[in-house]
């Protein structure tokens, strides 16, 4: 029964986070840039794990050496949120979900580069895999709204949170429990969006009720919900199951994309999509 409760968990935790278009693209259409999008985010999200680790009667207390760590995690996730919201503007939400999550052959490749971690020829092959996979994503779309450019920022995002893995992982902080250090993940990227923007656009007003619950949705659905299921999944199933479910995350932006938006998907997609889904699945069996 638990193992059952484990892969539930698993499939809510990437199936919520593939969610995450259905309640940017809507906000988005009402004027909000994605910066200011992404400040509301992580903002209401912040308040609603502030809210859990109360109840939890965790403590919020943090060590000064521990902030610099916390504010280069908050970095790289901002990074990655970032080009992922901006590449929503140049290809279809749920292709650029999907590159989005080819974050773990990234990471793989950070780790056998840079770590010299040990080289097979199954990691080898997912990596030309994955390559193949953007190829298909690339040159399968004949309406142009998948562009060479917009690849470019989803990888971006993609390299964003790989690094911020292999950070948290380095990094003495990342012993601290997951859902406080995801809790001030959020409020220092909130703080760095807020300086970021203040001087230039400055943070949007919410502009009525309609988009004011897709971003309380946004924070809480993808964000909290997604972050919660995820740790009961791994602890119910370990990390690699629980990663291998992962994959329902870009099959439901596609899913999403399709119906909800109207979004084309083209044969050569389909099979980008199916062959960088397949990369990262043999990357994670691997490991």
């Amino acid at each position: 029964m638990n193992k059952i409760n484990g892969f539930l968990y698993g499939l809510l935790s990437s199936a919520s986070f593939g969610l995450i278009p259905l309640f940017t693209l809507p906000a988005m259409h009402q004027g909000l840039h994605f910066e200011s999008i992404l400040f509301y985010r992580f903002f209401f999200a912040a308040l609603a794990l502030a809210g859990i680790l109360l109840l939890d009667g965790q403590s919020f207390r943090i060590r000064r050496y521990e902030i610099p760590s916390l504010l280069l995690l908050a970095a790289l996730y901002l990074v990655s949120a970032v080009f992922l919201f901006w590449g929503y503007k140049f290809m279809p939400s749920g292709v650029a979900t999907t590159l989005h999550f080819m974050y773990p052959v990234l990471t793989t490749l950070i780790m056998m580069v840079f770590f010299h971690e040990k080289k097979s020829i199954w990691r080898l092959a997912a990596i030309a895999l994955a390559v193949v996979g953007v190829y298909f994503l690339s040159s399968g779309d004949d309406s142009g709204t998948v562009t060479l450019g917009g690849i470019f920022i989803v990888l971006l995002s993609a390299l964003g949170y790989a690094l911020y893995l292999v950070t948290v992982s380095q990094l003495k902080v990342g012993k601290m429990k997951g859902l406080k250090l995801t809790f001030y993940v959020f409020i220092f990227s909130s703080l760095l969006l807020f300086i970021g923007i203040a001087p230039t656009t400055g943070i949007q007003a919410i502009p009525n009720g309609s988009t004011a619950g897709n971003l309380v949705m946004l924070a809480l659905i993808p964000t909290v919900i997604s972050n919660l299921a995820l740790v009961r999944a791994v602890k119910s199933i370990g990390s690699t199951l629980t990663s291998v479910l992962g994959a329902m995350e870009p099959v439901t932006a596609v899913c999403v994309g399709i119906s909800i938006f109207g979004e084309a998907v083209t044969a050569g997609i389909g099979l980008g999509v199916g062959l960088i889904i397949a990369s990262v699945t043999v990357i994670i069996l691997k490991r």
